[in-house]
């Protein structure tokens, strides 16, 4: 079998992250979340005064962006990946609302993008990369040999979101994260630099109405039909 890169794309809170990690769990390859590498410097950011108001002061990001290390680890008793921000562990503190609130303004800013796609390119050079984000199969791995994007309604996707903060302690009215969502998909597809969008051979999925196991399935099936793998799954009916 064949190793290859797959690049998923799509929405903000439409589950890319949870499939990419599942998948690369399941077939051996390193995961990279693309995404927690622009929270992490959003992260970096708030706490270094980097912001003037709604805005990015950028003059003092740039000074400081070669200080900022990103690196991932899988956690011995999980087996997923987790963010660490110059040695420091951030998987919780990246997902907080604060973060979310400004990490499209972070990713807007040209700069920024062009650091963090060198290092994502020189991730994958030597293929095995399942990495998910907004612009993996147009900017980052245009040649990946899986490209996947995916989309989900954002009222779902807000959901989602109501979901997995209260799993982690925090409680956050939905029509706030619905907002949230509805203002990154916004900025996300308006930036100038490396807007999301569709790459051309990408294959979109819908999973609005899917479980986690289904979505699994699928995408093992696509992995298999690219990467030349004739192992069958069995298909379950284990529905969350």
């Amino acid at each position: 079998m064949k190793r290859i890169n797959v690049a998923i794309d799509g929405f903000s809170s439409c589950g890319k992250s949870t499939m990419a990690k599942d998948l690369a769990c399941e077939v051996g390859y390193t995961y990279i979340d693309s995404g927690a590498m622009y929270r992490a410097v959003t992260l970096y950011a708030l706490r270094n005064r980097c912001f003037d108001g709604d805005g990015v002061n950028e003059a003092k990001l740039r000074d400081d962006i070669a200080k900022i290390d990103i690196a991932f680890e899988v956690h011995s008793g999980t087996g997923r990946t987790e963010t660490y921000l110059n040695g420091e562990h951030v998987e919780n503190e990246i997902r907080s609302m604060e973060v979310a609130a400004r990490v499209s303004l972070i990713a807007s800013v040209s700069f920024v993008r062009r650091v963090l796609v060198v290092r994502q390119q020189a991730m994958g050079r030597d293929k095995g990369v399942v990495m998910d984000g907004r612009d993996i199969g147009t900017v980052v791995f245009p040649d990946a040999e899986l490209k996947i994007f995916v989309t989900a309604s954002p009222a779902i996707r807000a959901q989602r979101r109501v979901d997995e903060l209260k799993m982690k302690g925090m409680q956050v009215p939905f029509e706030e994260v619905l907002n949230n969502v509805r203002e990154r998909d916004r900025m996300d597809m308006t930036r100038r630099e490396s807007p999301l969008t569709k790459a051309a051979d990408a294959i979109e999925l819908d999973n609005s109405y899917m479980t986690v196991r289904e979505q699994q399935i699928w995408l093992l099936e696509q992995f298999n039909r690219v990467a030349g793998n004739t192992e069958r799954y069995d298909r379950g009916d284990d529905r969350q």
